[in-house]
């Protein structure tokens, strides 16, 4: 059983610098639309037979052209959802930086807990547990290996990705998940195998260093930003800074 991890587009919170988490109404910008029909065109050739994903709108909007393309009805998993940041929701990622959390988060996921939000053990139980029902399901279901893509949030992808690398929780911020990249993973009866990671075909602009060095917080300084982001200040093309 094999499943694409899909992250959604380039979303509107890539221009604003804040942390969108659970917020309503958070679409994909024109780029992101442009990375979900790319997507679209680079899986046409595979046989992918479901697409589950996470209720907020800016994944709705990412696996809509693929499963335009499969004549697939896609459903979604609320245990997909983005992670509920509580009451950093909606705040500016500069304002961030200064919180003590934010060192918790980077060195020690596994206790790290956002003000009146959840936990990040909670989000990887959460999400690992329903990858791997709707696995099993699906070859309970066809009585054979199926290939389908699960799309959610960056954070949601890394703490997947971290089980199935038997990975510690507090390492997955070693985990690079750009926006409309794909990760694959096939589960077997004895282990998880991670096929692909952080894969965006042509698309290598996130491999530029920022247009603006110093203008803020380098990776060094801050490390990957809660969603699933890379610390720095990429352009809002490239899609580094979007959650």
């Amino acid at each position: 059983m094999t499943v694409i991890l899909l992250r959604h587009g380039v979303s509107t919170s890539n221009t604003a610098r804040t942390l969108a988490g659970r917020s309503a109404g958070v679409d994909l910008t024109e780029r992101g639309t442009e990375q979900a029909r790319a997507v679209a065109d680079r899986l046409a050739g595979l046989p992918i037979e479901h697409i589950v994903h996470s209720p907020l709108l800016r994944c709705q909007r990412t696996v809509g052209p693929l499963a335009e393309k499969f004549g697939l009805e896609p459903e979604y998993d609320d245990r997909l959802i983005e992670v509920d940041y509580g009451d950093w929701t909606g705040k500016a990622i500069a304002d961030l930086l200064t919180e003590p959390l934010w060192k918790v988060v980077q060195r020690h996921a596994s206790g790290a807990v956002f003000p009146g939000g959840e936990g990040l053990a909670q989000v990887q139980s959460r999400a690992v547990a329903a990858i791997r029902e709707h696995d099993r399901a699906f070859a309970e279901k066809h009585g054979r290996d199926v290939l389908w893509v699960a799309c959610t949030h960056g954070d949601v992808i890394k703490s997947v990705l971290a089980d199935a690398l038997g990975i510690h929780l507090d390492g997955f911020q070693r985990i690079v998940v750009e926006p409309a990249s794909i990760s694959v993973i096939r589960y077997t009866p004895t282990a998880p195998y991670v096929w692909r990671l952080n894969d965006t075909g042509s698309d290598l602009s996130a491999l530029a260093p920022p247009e603006r060095p110093g203008s803020g917080p380098s990776a060094a300084a801050s490390g990957p930003v809660p969603g699933g982001e890379l610390g720095g200040t990429p352009s809002a093309d490239n899609g580094n800074a979007e959650h």
